[in-house]
Protein backbone atom coordinates (compact mmCIF):
# COMPACT_ATOMS: atom_id res chain seq x y z
CA UNK A 1 0.00 0.00 0.00
CA UNK A 2 2.68 2.35 0.99
CA UNK A 3 4.22 2.46 -3.18
CA UNK A 4 0.31 3.24 -4.04
CA UNK A 5 -0.07 5.57 -1.79
CA UNK A 6 2.93 7.81 -3.02
CA UNK A 7 2.13 6.87 -6.51
CA UNK A 8 -1.17 8.45 -6.06
CA UNK A 9 0.37 11.26 -3.92
CA UNK A 10 2.90 12.54 -6.38
CA UNK A 11 -0.22 12.05 -9.49
CA UNK A 12 -2.38 14.42 -6.96
CA UNK A 13 0.43 16.70 -6.73
CA UNK A 14 1.17 16.91 -10.62
CA UNK A 15 -2.56 17.77 -11.34
CA UNK A 16 -2.92 20.09 -8.19
CA UNK A 17 0.64 21.81 -9.80
CA UNK A 18 -0.79 21.50 -13.65
CA UNK A 19 -3.83 23.46 -12.26
CA UNK A 20 -1.69 26.41 -10.66
CA UNK A 21 0.57 26.69 -13.82
CA UNK A 22 -2.90 26.89 -15.65
CA UNK A 23 -4.07 29.67 -13.47
CA UNK A 24 -1.35 31.82 -13.34
CA UNK A 25 -1.09 31.60 -16.80
CA UNK A 26 -4.68 32.77 -17.05
CA UNK A 27 -3.88 35.70 -14.55
CA UNK A 28 -0.46 36.65 -16.30
CA UNK A 29 -2.56 36.88 -19.83
CA UNK A 30 -5.29 39.30 -17.85
CA UNK A 31 -2.38 41.62 -16.61
CA UNK A 32 -0.84 41.82 -20.05
CA UNK A 33 -4.43 43.00 -21.77
CA UNK A 34 -4.46 45.38 -19.07
CA UNK A 35 -0.65 46.32 -19.83
CA UNK A 36 -1.38 46.54 -23.13
CA UNK A 37 -4.83 48.92 -22.44
CA UNK A 38 -3.26 50.88 -20.43
CA UNK A 39 -0.52 51.73 -22.90
CA UNK A 40 -2.90 52.31 -25.85
CA UNK A 41 -4.14 55.28 -23.17
CA UNK A 42 -1.36 56.57 -21.98
CA UNK A 43 0.00 56.78 -25.93
CA UNK A 44 -3.38 58.56 -26.85
CA UNK A 45 -2.87 61.06 -23.70
CA UNK A 46 0.57 61.86 -25.17
CA UNK A 47 -0.74 62.71 -28.34
CA UNK A 48 -3.81 64.85 -27.06
CA UNK A 49 -1.08 66.88 -24.47
CA UNK A 50 1.03 67.07 -28.06
CA UNK A 51 -1.40 68.68 -29.91
CA UNK A 52 -2.57 71.13 -27.13
CA UNK A 53 1.02 72.17 -25.99
CA UNK A 54 1.15 72.91 -30.07
CA UNK A 55 -1.98 74.82 -30.15
CA UNK A 56 -0.87 76.46 -26.98
CA UNK A 57 2.34 77.84 -28.83
CA UNK A 58 0.51 78.43 -32.05
CA UNK A 59 -1.44 80.72 -29.89
CA UNK A 60 1.11 82.77 -28.11
CA UNK A 61 2.67 82.97 -31.17
CA UNK A 62 0.09 84.44 -32.82
CA UNK A 63 -1.03 86.84 -30.06
CA UNK A 64 2.63 88.77 -29.74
Amino acid sequence: MGVTDKIWGALTSMIKLEDKVHRQSDAMKLQQQKIEDLTSRVIRLEAQLELLTAAAMIKKLKGD
